[in-house]
């Protein structure tokens, strides 16, 4: 992965001023007092699988491993003191090995967002260990990076589980008659989950993204 351009600051005046002053989200769903208790009622994503790259068959092993949890409200920000529905904390472990090379390059991130729909999820995480690094090995520690996951439901046999990533051509800048540069990725952006699993499988919970909590 080549190294990504420092995120532009992007400012959503609604949300600031809804999340700041407590104003409900009129798009939010009501949670109920046991819901919000019960953190077995968030969002998570976990599973291990490797998967193939429809449009670049070759014989390189690429895998991800997420344990990823949604933990709402949770990482204050400027201006957003509570925190956003999407916060989330975890784990995701990014493995390709190069057949050609025969070299394994992996990469450790730090989930910060997560957001699901049925079979379905997109989450965020900022990398924070590459292996091998240098000139042969990744080189973008403290990046964020998007990933999304399909859950097909059949983790025994054959899985019909997907997964997308925000590198490899498809998150770039054109411009011009320059070469493209990759786009920042903001949080729990993603692409569609493209490429099919090969071995292994994906659970994804969902949840209802819940209302602020009452002070």
């Amino acid at each position: 992965m080549t190294s990504m351009p420092r995120p532009r600051k992007m400012v959503l005046p609604a949300l600031l001023a809804a999340l700041a002053v407590g104003l409900p989200l009129s798009a939010a769903p009501v949670a109920s007092a046991e819901q919000r208790a019960d953190k077995t009622a968030y969002a998570s994503v976990t599973g291990s699988a490797t998967f193939m790259l429809p449009y670049y068959p070759d014989d390189d092993v690429r895998s991800f491993s997420f344990d990823a949890h949604a933990v709402p409200y949770s990482r204050p920000l400027p201006e957003i003191p509570t925190g956003l529905p999407t916060d989330a904390r975890g784990t995701v472990t990014i493995s390709h090995h190069s057949a050609e090379r025969n070299i394994t390059y992996t990469s450790e991130g730090r989930v910060d967002c997560l957001v699901t729909g049925p079979h379905t999820a997109t989450l965020t995480a900022i990398i924070t260990r590459v292996s091998p690094s240098g000139p042969d090995g990744p080189d973008n520690v403290g990046e964020r990076v998007g990933l999304s996951v399909y859950d097909g439901g059949k983790d025994k046999g054959r899985s019909d589980d997907r997964v997308g990533f925000s590198w490899n051509g498809v998150n770039l800048l054109p411009s011009g008659d320059a070469a493209p540069a990759e786009a920042p990725v903001g949080t729990c952006m993603a692409p569609a989950a493209y490429a099919p699993v090969t071995k292994g499988g994906y659970t994804v919970r969902h949840a209802e993204l819940p209302p602020r909590p009452k002070r």
